[in-house]
């Protein structure tokens, strides 16, 4: 059947909150910033992006002919992608358990929230801050605490060598300073 001859919700198999059954069954540890995060981008969609298209979408719908109006098309599905995300981070926000770094007692071990510098294999030294699932980034070497390499890490201390499976075998890696 042409596409032509469909309703546009009908098109699009609606996959609202695939993305959360991967992480089902994990708690959902974060820290006090990463929650803020969340909640800003909730905030910022719900305040600032969602109005602006939903603007744009009732003055395309009010030109006329809905089928051919790009405006309205890319509107509606940009729309849909927003509340997506939205019930994704509500659902992510709710579920959350915060784990304040600065209030671990035990400061010697690696726990969830520690800053952990170690030597690899290599000799080249890398820190990491493990983190929650919604709020690592590569990019400030933030690793979440489910990663192979968090995983290796946790519960050890300063001195410790550690096994971590990689693409290329198994690394060993020597801690050498925690900090929180």
């Amino acid at each position: 059947m042409s596409k032509a001859f469909t309703k546009e919700d009908d098109a699009e198999t609606d996959f609202e909150d695939e993305g959360l059954d991967v992480f089902s069954g994990l708690p959902n540890y974060i820290t006090p910033e990463g929650l803020q995060r969340l909640r800003d981008e909730f905030r910022q969609l719900q305040q600032q992006e969602r109005p602006k298209v939903v603007e744009t979408v009732s003055w395309a719908a009010g030109n006329g002919d809905r089928s051919e109006n790009g405006d309205y098309i890319y509107g509606k599905r940009r729309l849909r992608e927003i509340d997506r995300r939205m019930r994704f981070l509500l659902k992510r926000i709710e579920s959350a358990e915060v784990v304040d770094p600065a209030k671990q007692r035990d400061k010697s071990h690696v726990y969830f929230g520690a800053t952990v510098s170690y030597l690899n294999g290599e000799g080249e030294t890398k820190t990491v801050r493990i983190v929650g699932i919604d709020e690592a980034r590569s990019e400030r070497n933030e690793i979440s605490w489910i990663s192979p390499v968090a995983k290796a890490l946790l519960k050890a201390e300063e001195g410790d060598e550690v096994e971590v499976r990689t693409p290329k075998g198994i690394d060993r890696l020597e801690i050498t300073k925690i900090a929180y």
